[in-house]
């Protein structure tokens, strides 16, 4: 697994050749996640799970907070006990 990068759009984190990513956009000291993805053949792997936690301990070291507009981001920090906080 390679390092996440930031994009200033994207978050990517590539993984056994294939890279996922979030699409967010920043206004003020929120990030709206707007779409996260794993490829195809990264599916079921947990690849999106860890990707999640990436861009969260990101965004939480930039002391920043987090809206999930994506359906799977907003479940995903619904049950995350170490990042769920960044969501208020």
């Amino acid at each position: 697994m390679s390092e996440l990068r930031d994009t200033g759009a994207r978050y990517e984190l590539d993984e056994q050749g294939e890279t996922s990513w979030a699409d967010y956009r920043k206004s003020g000291d929120r990030i709206f996640i707007d779409h996260v993805e794993a490829p195809e053949a990264l599916r079921g792997t947990g690849a999106a799970d860890r990707l999640m936690a990436a861009l969260s301990a990101d965004i939480r070291a930039k002391d920043l907070k987090i809206t999930p507009i994506c359906g799977y981001a907003a479940a995903w920090l619904r049950r995350s006990k170490a990042f769920g906080d960044l969501t208020r």
